[in-house]
C-alpha cells in the first residue's frame, strides 16, 4: 500500500466547560479560534477549532466541550499527549508566560534531541511545547498578545500509548507509510516521509504492556486525523485500508474537509481528512471564529440549536493590538 501522509491534519479532544476551554487556548496558548460550530453528529454541543491564522492543516486542535462530560482516564489505546512546535529558544519565555497566568508547567526536559515543556489544560489534557528548529510552513497567530517570535507554529505530533507495540507499528509503517526514526526507553518515534520536518510529522508510540486501558472522556483525545491533499487520494486510502481488512467508514462531509475513520490495532480512532475546502469556506478569513456557523442541513434548526448551547463569550480583540492603518486595510479587504 503506497501511502505517504503529509502529516497530521488535526487532533480532536473532549472538554467540559467551553468557556474555560476557549480562554485557555486563546489566551494561554495564543491560538486563533478559526471555527465556532457544532458537533455535526450531536449538535447540542459546540465543536471548537483552534489553529494558526488561516487554520492551515497541521495546526488544528479541536474540541467537543460537553459540560456534563465525566473525567477521562489516560491509558493504553489512546493518544495520550499532543505536542506543539514553538521556535527554538522559546521555552524560557513560555515558562514565564504560563507562570504569570498561574498555569503549572514542568521544567523543560531534553528528549530525543529536543527541549520539551509539559503542561495540562483545564480538563487535564496533556500538552507539550517542543522547541524545534524545523521549517514551519504555517502562519502563526499574533492576535492574542503572544509575540510572533514565540508563537505556536502548529502540531509537532502525538504520542500513542499502546499495550502491543508490534501491531501499532505494523499499521503505522506497513499501512500508513511512517518510518521508524528513533527509540529511547520504550518510546518509538515514527516520522512521515517528510523526515520529521515541519508540523504534524511525528508519532511517538509508548509501549507499556502494564498500562491500564484509557477512558475517552473529558481531558482526553477523541481522535487523530491525518492529511489527504484531495478527495481522490482519500478514496484511494479508504479503499486500500478496506482491501487490507481494516474497518473504515464511508466518506463523511465535515464542511471544511471530508473524513473517513478507522481504528489502529491498539484502539486509537484515526481519521483521514482532506486539506480542503478549508475554514474560509463559509466566512471570510478575517472573520474566522466570530460567529456560530452551521452546515446547510442544520441551518433550519439554528434557533433550537442556539437555545441549547451554553453561553460562550469570545473576545474580538484581535485587531486591537494592530496598527490602525493595518486594521483599516483588513476591514476594507473583508468587505
Amino acid at each position: 500500500m503506497d501511502v505517504r501522509p503529509a502529516g497530521l491534519h488535526h487532533v480532536t479532544a473532549i472538554a467540559s466547560d467551553p468557556q474555560a476551554n476557549a480562554d485557555f487556548y486563546l489566551n494561554a496558548l495564543g491560538m486563533r479560534l478559526v471555527k465556532k460550530t457544532v458537533n455535526f453528529d450531536a449538535p447540542d454541543t459546540y465543536h471548537l477549532y483552534y489553529g494558526d491564522r488561516a487554520g492551515n492543516p497541521g495546526t488544528i486542535l479541536t474540541f467537543f466541550p460537553w459540560p456534563d462530560a465525566p473525567k477521562g482516564r489516560l491509558g493504553a489505546g489512546q493518544a495520550t499527549t499532543t505536542s506543539f512546535s514553538v521556535p527554538e529558544g522559546s521555552l524560557g519565555w513560555w515558562q514565564r508566560h504560563l507562570a504569570a497566568l498561574d498555569i503549572e508547567a514542568g521544567r523543560p526536559a531534553e528528549r530525543l534531541g529536543e527541549d520539551v515543556l509539559s503542561l495540562r489544560d483545564p480538563d487535564g489534557l496533556v500538552i507539550e511545547l517542543v522547541a524545534a528548529a524545523d521549517f514551519h510552513d504555517t502562519d502563526p497567530w499574533d492576535g492574542a498578545g503572544i509575540p510572533v517570535e514565540h508563537a505556536v507554529r502548529g502540531i509537532r505530533g502525538v504520542t500513542l500509548t499502546e499495550h502491543d507495540l508490534d501491531a501499532t507499528a505494523g499499521m503505522l509503517h506497513g499501512k500508513l507509510g511512517f518510518e521508524l526514526a528513533a527509540e529511547l526507553g520504550g518510546r518509538y518515534r515514527f516520522h512521515t516521509s517528510a523526515a520529521g520536518q515541519g508540523v504534524g510529522t511525528v508519532v511517538d508510540v509508548l509501549a507499556d504492556r502494564g498500562a491500564r486501558s484509557g477512558l475517552v472522556a473529558a481531558g482526553t483525545v477523541h481522535h487523530v486525523a491525518y492529511r489527504a491533499p484531495d478527495q481522490p487520494t482519500q478514496v484511494h486510502w479508504q479503499q486500500s485500508l478496506a482491501d487490507d481488512g481494516v474497518g473504515v467508514t464511508e466518506i463523511r462531509d465535515r464542511s471544511y474537509f471530508t473524513s473517513v475513520y478507522f481504528r489502529e490495532p491498539g484502539g486509537v480512532l484515526l481519521e483521514i481528512a482532506t486539506d480542503g475546502p478549508g475554514f474560509d469556506y463559509d466566512e471570510p478569513l478575517l472573520q474566522l471564529g466570530r460567529r456560530l456557523k452551521l452546515p446547510p442541513w442544520l441551518e433550519p434548526q439554528r434557533d433550537e440549536i442556539e437555545r441549547h448551547l451554553p453561553e460562550l463569550v469570545v473576545g474580538e480583540h484581535e485587531d486591537s493590538d494592530r496598527p490602525a492603518a493595518s486594521a483599516a486595510r483588513d476591514d476594507e479587504a473583508a468587505r
